[in-house]
């Protein structure tokens, strides 16, 4: 009997502490329905109701939500609740801000085109990233995905709640990866969500990448900075800053928490920066299965310009944009988990572009120990510098010389053996600009009688090479005589970063320019166009080493 009367009690006094919270439960579940807004001087019902509200919702509804007791007067600081179902609703395309290599738009007829900067993609718009590209998109309220390489993603929503500045954004990643910066949500129905196939990620203002999942890797959410709520029907997670989560299947919950892989450590001794080549080199981790490898701009680092998964741990990176840019290394887990990043900022200057070469001809054998080096000249360039070395990354040039001419010997015997060159213009102020393309070069121990002459094909040729673009880019070379290319002298297409031309007899200037045509057909602009001196026909000579020389 006593035990019934206690059990009573409880239940009595739980019931009255149910009824005492009831009204607050409900008065916070009312308000997080609303958007908030402090009055300010000059506001009426009238305007706030114009710029905010739905055409079929009246000021006075607003007013009586808010119980307003005179509508002429609000008193500045007073806080105003808009219901959110009462918000005037507007399309929000998201802008491409950058784009790198091959990235393909469609919408909802399906049909496929190439991304520019700038676009205004609507929802229902359909991105597709090739093998080396990526793309980076802003939404309305300046959050930014980066859309890795091979992947693909659907614009399911993209809506503003008016001048609120609340944003809804949606996205369906199908395949691949993104890197997402998530502006903080700015009211009670801000949403940034992207859904994978296997379970849905959804934040209110953070750092993180979504892995759609490939081969063996289950689909992930990593996360940087902030915290993001990922699940599907059976389950759901909270992740951390520094956690990831996966989800292998779309039938089971999010799998618990995990700690990303660490950062690896630079190694600094190995480190070079300046100029480029850049050479980086870390120390192994012993769970990574391998490195991601990225450069970014240093001030939006959303922007991809660099980006290459490796086994290894070094790399080199030849050709990089000028500007100040920032090198991130992670390692990736036996999962596919990407971790940490170790960063690296450096700025690569916006000097003169690298000039032309002409001889010696692209990997050929001289049996000369000073063999002479020539190139075009750059527009405004007061000189330029000719570097030889035994490597490709030029650690330890065995010759550095600059020169106020296209030409030049090399300043030191060259013993029998592989060889590299190289050559960057020099400014009015003594800055050299950027390298050309490490070339290279072999110097013969064969007696000079061997006839070490260029094969006979080559006789009276003009050899010009420039710098490589992209994978499946193409070329169009002129040569001109005047300048103005109304008749150039060559016209040509090449799919090599290099041509052959019959030597005109006459000498003079002959002046050279380049277009880079991509895969898609788009060509850009020709470049500058250099000079390259020709006082006579070339010249073979006998004896010592038969070389094919420009007599510059």
């Amino acid at each position: 009997m006593m035990l019934s009367k206690l059990r009573a009690l409880r239940l009595t006094a739980l019931f009255q502490i149910a009824l005492a919270t009831l009204p607050l439960t409900c008065s916070a579940a009312a308000s997080a329905q609303d958007w908030t807004y402090r009055v300010r001087p000059g506001d009426t019902l009238w305007d706030l109701g114009t710029r905010y509200l739905k055409p079929t919702v009246s000021w006075e509804e607003l007013q009586n939500h808010n119980a307003v007791p005179n509508p002429y007067r609000l008193p500045p600081g007073q806080v105003l609740r808009f219901p959110i179902a009462w918000l005037r609703v507007e399309p929000a395309p998201a802008r491409i801000v950058a784009v790198r290599g091959q990235v393909d738009i469609s919408g909802g007829d399906g049909a496929a085109a190439p991304a520019r900067e700038g676009m205004q993609l609507p929802i229902g718009s359909r991105i597709r990233t090739g093998a080396d590209a990526s793309i980076t998109l802003a939404f309305a309220d300046d959050s930014r995905l980066l859309l890795r390489e091979n992947s693909e993603l659907r614009l399911d929503q993209l809506s503003s709640y008016g001048a609120t500045g609340m944003v809804d954004t949606r996205l369906r990643l199908q395949r691949g990866r993104s890197s997402n910066r998530v502006t903080p949500a700015q009211g009670p129905a801000s949403r940034y969500m992207i859904t994978a196939p296997t379970a849905t990620s959804s934040v209110r203002g953070t750092v993180f990448r979504v892995s759609a999942g490939q081969g063996d890797d289950p689909a992930a959410t990593e996360v940087v900075e902030g915290r993001v709520h990922v699940g599907n029907r059976h389950g759901q997670r909270m992740v951390e800053p520094g956690q990831a989560t996966l989800s292998a299947s779309a039938g089971r919950a999010p799998a618990p928490v995990q700690p990303l892989p660490a950062a690896p450590r630079i190694d600094e001794a190995s480190l070079r920066l300046e100029p480029l080549p850049l050479l980086a080199a870390w120390q192994a981790l012993p769970q990574a299965r391998g490195y991601r490898v990225e450069v970014v701009r240093a001030d939006a680092p959303d922007i991809l310009l660099f980006a290459r998964d490796t086994a290894d741990t070094r790399i080199r990176i030849d050709d990089l944009p000028p500007g100040q840019l920032r090198l991130l290394v992670r390692a990736v887990g036996a999962d596919g988990v990407e971790g940490h990043d170790s960063a690296r900022d450096f700025r690569v200057p916006d000097g003169l572009p690298p000039p032309l070469t002409t001889a010696p001809v692209h990997g050929q054998a001289l049996a000369q120990a000073h063999p002479r080096f020539a190139w075009a000249q750059v527009p405004g360039a007061a000189g330029s510098m000719l570097q030889i070395a035994r490597e490709p990354d030029f650690l330890e040039p065995l010759a550095e010389r600059r020169t106020d001419a296209t030409r030049l010997r090399s300043p030191v015997a060259l013993a029998p053996g592989e060889y590299y060159w190289r050559v960057a213009s020099v400014d009015a102020q003594g800055l050299a600009g950027r390298y050309g393309q490490p070339l290279p070069l072999r110097i013969s121990d064969a007696p000079a009688d061997a006839g070490l002459q260029p094969a006979q094909a080559a006789r009276g040729q003009l050899t010009l090479r420039w710098q490589a673009g992209a994978d499946g880019q193409r070329y169009r070379v002129q040569v001109d005589r005047r300048g103005d290319f109304s008749a150039p002298l060559l016209d040509r297409e090449t799919a090599t970063p290099e041509i052959s031309m019959k030597q005109p007899w006459r000498g003079g200037t002959l002046h050279v320019r380049v277009q880079y045509i991509d895969d898609d057909g788009y060509a850009g602009p020709f470049s500058q166009a250099q000079q390259i001196q020709l006082p006579c026909k070339l010249c073979y000579g006998v004896g010592a080493g038969a070389l094919l020389l420009l007599a510059l």
